[in-house]
């Protein structure tokens, strides 16, 4: 499980006013809801959770390392619950965290990472990615980053399903085990038919077919022509 950690004031203030002068100053203002303990309020700098959104972690896990204003600081796994953003200028308006309970299990989505080279393409098959991600349960500290699934061994036809997955001890698969996450199907090549190059060819050949005949008929007429010339 990654954790990623991200530096929080304690703020005293939650009104307008004092909002709009912490985002004039650089920070965002936040909310940390706990089980375990009142809500806090908290600012964040805006760049950290921009560099947070950039490099994909606003879905990771977050240790608030919060100040207090005292001698010693509080920290805090959290998930980043809602991300504010203004529509009109795309800034960061707002942020709520919420707090993850290290003995609680939790439910998640988590990627699949496909390895391997099926043998089915080798032969002429398609692999197909039909699920990229799968619903997971376990507790926090044994939340993966991804799961593999090893498709070197499917042939044309063959599939692997949510069964076939490899998980480690303490985490549980949601979804249907008969769920399909990946297979191997025959590649389908499309009949084009091409109506005009067959119309050409076909009008091709009659115009030939017509210059064969007008000699012919010429022929017929000039030797029906020349007994009767002769009769005179």
């Amino acid at each position: 499980m990654e954790v990623t950690d991200l530096a929080a004031q304690v703020r005293k203030e939650q009104k307008k006013g004092p909002s709009r002068r912490l985002r004039d100053k650089g920070f965002v203002p936040a909310v940390f809801y706990g089980r375990s303990a009142e809500n806090i309020l908290l600012a964040v700098k805006n760049d950290e959770l921009i560099k947070l959104k950039k490099d994909k972690k606003d879905h990771a896990f977050i240790k608030l390392i919060i100040d207090d204003g005292g001698n010693k600081k509080i920290e805090k796994l959290s998930l980043i619950k809602e991300l504010q953003v203004q529509p009109l200028t795309g800034k960061l308006y707002h942020a709520d965290f919420y707090e993850v309970d290290e003995k609680r299990k939790i439910t998640m989505d988590v990627s699949l990472r496909f390895v391997g080279k099926a043998i089915g393409v080798e032969t002429g098959g398609e692999l197909q990615h039909l699920k990229r991600e799968v619903k997971i349960s376990c507790l926090p500290l044994d939340l993966p980053d991804h799961i593999d699934v090893d498709v070197t061994n499917l042939a044309i036809g063959d599939s692997v399903k949510i069964r076939d997955l490899k998980v480690a001890e303490g985490i549980t698969l949601l979804d249907r085990p008969d769920t399909s996450v990946a297979s191997v199907a025959v590649i389908k090549v499309a009949k084009v038919e091409e109506p005009a190059k067959e119309e050409a060819a076909a009008a091709e050949e009659g115009a030939a077919a017509a210059e064969g005949e007008a000699p012919a008929a010429a022929s017929a007429e000039k030797g029906k022509a020349a007994p009767s010339e002769k009769g005179k």
